[in-house]
């Protein structure tokens, strides 16, 4: 059985609030002796996902909830960030002159995976990053972790996972995005047996499982 430590916690939303979820992941990789790579990496994704939680419009003074599981000492991080707000994040790859937007992008290109989940109890929503050490392998990750499901954007779903379409379980073969006359982003998914699958790049689908291996897909934007 894989070594796991976990800590749960609720953060008020204020911008010292980005800060304290660093503060509170270092000190818990030094207290589980993790390595210093995931806690370096696992710092700037944790602080994009607080950042994108605290500008979310929620009812009332709803607080943001932050947990960090880590495995094997820092083989791998998953940090969750759930909050109260509607809607789902997209990524965006914003102009060079422009001077934000680029949380996601960020997330998106340091974890080993992402997603959104709904929360399991209230309203809201659960926005989750995993991260893999240097020198982990991704393929024995992702095995302590089939079987497990989540519901993510389809632009960031990849081959060797299953998606659940038509009713059951397909295995994704390939991943590839393709533009809209419009300019939207539609991805196109291969599926094992099956016609591929064609829809919006922040279209949610049902996963389980994980890459093996991990193979890139085309560059997707999303507005």
């Amino acid at each position: 059985m894989a070594e796991l430590c976990e800590v749960n916690v609720r953060l008020v939303r204020r911008r010292s609030s980005v800060p304290e979820a660093r503060a509170l992941l270092r000190a818990k990789l030094g207290e589980w002796r993790a390595g210093e790579a995931p806690a370096d990496v696992g710092e700037l994704v944790l602080s994009e996902l607080v950042t994108n939680a605290l500008r979310v419009a929620v009812p009332g003074d709803r607080m943001i909830g932050v947990r960090i599981v880590c495995r094997e000492r820092g083989a791998s991080l998953r940090l969750e960030v759930s909050d109260a707000g509607g809607g789902r994040p997209v990524v965006r790859r914003p102009g060079e002159l422009e001077t934000g937007g680029r949380g996601l992008l960020l997330v998106e290109t340091l974890a080993y995976r992402w997603g959104v989940d709904e929360r399991s109890a209230g309203i809201g929503k659960t926005v989750w990053a995993e991260v893999v050490a240097p020198g982990a392998s991704p393929a024995s990750v992702a095995a302590e972790l089939v079987g497990a499901e989540a519901e993510i954007a389809a632009a960031t779903v990849r081959p060797g996972q299953s998606v659940r379409v038509w009713g059951a379980w397909c295995t994704v073969r390939s991943v590839r995005s393709e533009r809209y006359a419009s300019g939207g982003v539609a991805v196109v998914i291969g599926l094992g047996d099956g016609p591929g699958l064609r829809m919006d790049a922040d279209d949610p689908l049902l996963v389980r499982g994980g890459p093996q291996p991990v193979v890139a897909a085309g560059p997707v934007a999303a507005s």
